[in-house]
């Protein structure tokens, strides 16, 4: 520990009491579990901050990762391909409820929602229809840290000092008002002609408290937004990858937005990916002469990483067994009885909330 805040500035972290709130330093994983440098076991209950999906040490996707080392473990993506990027990109395209999708790879959740932003600016632009450069955000909601996914978000997390960074958006109340579809959908109404997008987290806002909503107020709403020509981006960084018993939160809510963003539990927690999914219709607004102005100037060093891509793939397959969103449904009903009868009663829970 003491070796750790001597060199090391950990995210989200007072580093004044670092060693006062007995830090766990990981030195290896089994299963379910982390064990740590003294030897000591803790079930990783956050799924190490919702990236881990299967556990630690699978075997299917330490394989991937060695098989892959044995070819090449990076490329770059910029003007160039790799075969096992191709083949993620192919098999996300078999299962993401995008119409004719087309992937851009990058490293963490909030790159992909930035460059989901970036997009949905530039679709516009490119049409020569640059007033419609507002986004249409709800309140309690969480997209990332960097400046465009902040300000995409509602704030919180003492993110104050950054507000002068922060562009303007439009903000209706977020899962945890009970008019929230009904508001949302009166500035849709009048708002139309200047949005570039709707953004939000599909049926859970989950960094704000896990505030939850119908899947019919969330149809709702983006078909009201997609009949006005309002694109829709669902990011699902959080959501995505079984967390709400599909694949995907936006099947629950039987929507297809124009814009999909994924990340965390895209490679099962191995490796740092994430990926932007547009629809073919978004995709080919960009298209135009060679390096013009209507490309997209825009990409990452490490984006459509190779070993990551091939975990992401071998991962993509494992959860597309039956037996997982099956196990994700029995396990979340044994967690509902459970929470029902020792955790929802006591005097110090107000409330419990599960997807």
């Amino acid at each position: 520990m003491a070796r750790d805040q001597a060199v090391v500035w950990h995210g989200f972290t007072q580093m004044a009491c670092f060693a006062e709130n007995a830090p766990v330093i990981v030195e290896r994983a089994e299963g379910r579990h982390l064990v740590d440098v003294a030897g000591r076991r803790y079930f990783d209950g956050i799924s190490s901050l919702w990236v881990t999906t299967l556990g630690h040490r699978v075997p299917a996707l330490d394989a991937a990762v060695r098989e892959q080392l044995d070819k090449v473990a990076h490329s770059t993506l910029l003007g160039n391909g790799n075969r096992v990027v191709v083949e993620l990109a192919e098999a996300l395209a078999e299962v993401v409820p995008v119409e004719r999708p087309h992937v851009l790879f990058a490293s963490d959740g909030a790159s992909a929602v930035e460059q989901a932003l970036k997009i949905c600016f530039q679709f516009w632009a490119n049409q020569g229809a640059g007033e419609r450069n507002l986004f249409l955000c709800l309140g309690a909601a969480y997209h990332g840290d960097s400046v465009g996914s902040l300000s995409l978000g509602a704030g919180g997390f003492e993110t104050a000092v950054f507000d002068p960074l922060r562009f303007p958006v439009l903000r209706t109340p977020g899962y945890d008002h009970p008019g929230w579809a009904e508001a949302a959908l009166a500035v849709l109404d009048a708002q139309h002609e200047r949005l570039a997008a709707l953004v939000l987290e599909p049926l859970v806002q989950g960094a704000s408290g896990m505030l939850v909503a119908e899947p019919e107020d969330v149809a709702r709403v983006v078909r009201a937004a997609q009949e006005r020509g309002v694109l829709v981006v669902a990011d699902e960084v959080a959501t995505g990858f079984g967390r709400t018993g599909a694949l995907f939160a936006s099947e629950v809510c039987g929507i297809r937005p124009e814009v999909l963003c994924l990340g965390k539990g895209l490679t099962g927690g191995y490796l740092p990916m994430s990926a932007t999914v547009c629809a073919e219709r978004v995709y080919e607004a960009f298209l135009g002469e060679d390096l013009g102005p209507r490309t997209l100037a825009h990409g990452h060093s490490f984006g459509g990483n190779a070993l990551a891509a091939a975990v992401a793939l071998a991962h993509l397959r494992l959860v597309r067994q039956p037996w997982v969103l099956a196990g994700v449904a029995a396990l979340a009903e044994q967690l509902a009885d459970l929470l029902a009868r020792r955790v929802a009663k006591h005097p110090a829970v107000r409330e419990v909330r599960q997807r």
